[in-house]
């Protein structure tokens, strides 16, 4: 597995965190249809929040940041900074 966590902060990013929650179908179905996809979520932070993919191979969250960040240009009326992007192979991924 290879996960992608990106961490928006700055002006704009408490905004793109209202959007996510308001929109809430519109990231699933795009996030979700990503090729290898496992799981996504996206956590509120003081000031602005990070958003964690997981996917079965690097290709996958190569191809959920370019789909994000395509989404945050045509659907965030405010200018967000890009995110640092934090990427890397799983040690353990569990789930209940």
């Amino acid at each position: 597995m290879y996960a992608v966590v990106r961490t928006y902060s700055g002006q704009g990013a408490p905004e793109l965190f209202d959007l996510l929650g308001q929109r809430e179908e519109d990231v699933k179905a795009l996030i979700s249809g990503v090729p290898g996809f496992v799981s996504y979520a996206a956590v509120r932070t003081g000031d602005g929040g990070m958003t964690v993919t997981l996917c079965e191979d690097q290709a996958g969250t190569e191809e959920s940041s370019r789909r994000a960040a395509e989404w945050v240009r045509e659907n965030l009326s405010a200018t967000a900074n890009p995110p640092t992007m934090t990427e890397g192979n799983t040690v353990l991924q569990f789930s209940s």
